[in-house]
């Protein structure tokens, strides 16, 4: 079995898109994920599973879908590649510095090779981009709420939908898969 790490996109946001995480463990458990554990409310689960990860996102997909009436983008990444991820980050002292103003973008396909050029055309006070193999990562200096960079317009500009967690975040699903 390998270990796995799932993003949930856009949930538990304001009052709209509830999946309570319960309710999530127990879908998993019945989708045959072993070992589900979950992370605050913003939808990061951690499992263990047989197959591919892009499997494992179609299939937990269909399920909030079916379960909860939630169209849900899910991005599922091995324990290792989370790994990679965590050990390539080249906002490293951004990120001790100031953890919650770096940002993990995962999306759901490899980003468009001009994706950060786009992006950092739009960027405001000081804020960066840098692209890590098949993953972004953001600072914002000044906090992410007075960011233009929306979710539709990184959406857009990357060419693939995104979901995107704090380096606390990151470092809580590492230690979570035991990396």
């Amino acid at each position: 079995m390998t270990t796995f790490i799932a993003l949930l996109r856009g949930i538990n946001v304001g009052s709209t898109r509830k999946l309570p995480m319960a309710e999530l463990r127990t879908l998993c458990g019945e989708l045959g994920f072993a070992g589900v554990q979950t992370y605050i409310q913003s939808g990061n689960v951690v499992f263990s599973a047989d197959g591919a990860a892009e499997d494992h996102e179609a299939v937990l997909e269909q399920g909030i879908t079916r379960v909860f009436g939630l169209q849900v983008e899910v991005m599922v990444r091995t324990a290792a590649q989370w790994g990679q991820i965590v050990a390539g980050n080249p906002l490293w002292a951004e990120a001790q510095a100031e953890a919650n103003h770096v940002l993990l973008g995962v999306p759901k396909r490899p980003p468009r090779t001009d994706a950060v050029a786009k992006l950092l055309e739009r960027a405001t006070a000081g804020e960066r981009v840098v692209a890590a193999g098949e993953v972004l990562w953001f600072h914002y200096p000044n906090g992410i709420g007075g960011t233009k960079w929306s979710p539709a317009l990184v959406d857009r500009l990357v060419g693939s939908p995104l979901t995107g967690r704090n380096w606390r975040t990151v470092l809580q699903l590492a230690a979570m898969a035991k990396i």
